[in-house]
């Protein structure tokens, strides 16, 4: 294994756009690296992507690894899997980090089983910390805790990766702050061979097609969201005009994306996406460990609720015990009357 103790972030882009997620990872890896007293290293892949590369510096990279090539500018496996491994076995990093997106997810597995290291996917924090093994009778230093819910969300388990290199995560979007970018920062950009095998290109890219999702939940300052408890359309009808009064997005549990209640893209939670608002509004939505992942960062919770002992409570700012069919209009009602 090698001496140095670096974090890597492969930097996840589209047309020269690196996703939030990895900026995320950067300013957690500034963080990591930090206390190990290293630097952080960036992986980028793509084609006309130097902006990107001196983006990840600002962002908090000190070198950032460009491998530039016609065959990455757009994503597939089996060549970015050939780059990023053939990297991580010359330059042996001590950490090497993923987001938890499609491309994330199918990438890290693939890499991790090149270079034979483990992988723990979907973490919702990194820490640095030292681990007690009953097993070999000795303590690890300065080990990566990757830590994420298990079982169903009922669990946070801490997972460490003790005897092999790189400990490598995948993080969920959105559970991490971007840090503001110091375009004055300094940092290395080194160009990579790009090295691939025939059979690296069984896949070929006829079209690609890019469909915007119009529910913008991550960006939105409000949400109001409703759960197992606004079971009917019209109980959702209310949910949306409060959203719309208050210039938000209207948020879900699972429990009312599984009633059919309301798409998907909507959903709020370990499942779905992690978001930060100025004010959440939760409606008649329990409190389940899964939903409160996503959301109890957010800065201001309103909890709407007929159980008193409703889990949502124990983290709510605000807590209003009643019918939502009976609050709501309240709300709406004191809302418009304001605004006059």
């Amino acid at each position: 294994m090698a001496d140095n103790k670096n974090v890597w972030v492969f930097i996840e882009q589209d047309e020269g756009t690196i996703a939030d997620v990895s900026l995320e990872l950067l300013a957690k890896a500034r963080e990591l690296a930090g206390i190990l007293k290293s630097e952080v290293w960036a992986l980028l892949c793509g084609q006309g992507v130097e902006d990107a590369a001196r983006n990840a510096v600002a962002h908090g990279a000190d070198r950032v690894l460009l491998a530039e090539h016609p065959e990455l500018k757009l994503y597939r496996t089996l060549p970015y899997a050939r780059i990023v491994s053939a990297q991580v076995r010359e330059k042996e990093p001590y950490i090497l980090l993923f987001g938890a997106s499609p491309v994330g997810r199918d990438l890290a597995p693939r890499v991790a089983s090149a270079v034979r290291s483990g992988l723990t996917a979907d973490c919702t924090d990194l820490q640095i910390g030292d681990f007690d093994s009953k097993k070999d009778g000795k303590v690890f230093k300065d080990l990566l805790l990757q830590i994420r819910p298990a079982f169903g969300g009922n669990l946070i388990a801490t997972i460490v990766n003790p005897h092999h290199r790189p400990q490598m995560a995948t993080v969920r979007e959105g559970v991490m702050r971007i840090q503001e970018p110091d375009p004055k920062r300094k940092g290395e950009i080194e160009r990579v061979n790009c090295a691939f095998e025939s059979s690296d290109f069984a896949l070929e890219v006829l079209s690609r097609e890019i469909r915007h999702s119009t529910v913008r939940l991550k960006e939105s300052p409000v949400i109001v969201a409703g759960g197992a408890g606004a079971a009917t359309e019209e109980d959702f009808e209310l949910i949306r005009e409060l959203a719309h009064v208050l210039g938000g997005e209207v948020g879900a549990s699972r429990a009312a994306v599984d009633s059919g209640l309301i798409g998907k893209e909507h959903q709020v939670g370990q499942t779905g996406t992690t978001v930060r608002p100025r004010l959440y509004i939760a409606a008649g939505i329990s409190g389940a460990i899964q939903h409160r992942a996503g959301m109890a960062e957010s800065n201001k919770i309103i909890a709407i609720n007929t159980d008193p002992d409703a889990p949502i409570f124990q983290i709510a700012d605000y807590k209003i015990v009643g019918d939502l069919n009976e609050v709501i209009p309240l709300l709406i009602n004191a809302l418009r009357e304001k605004a006059k």
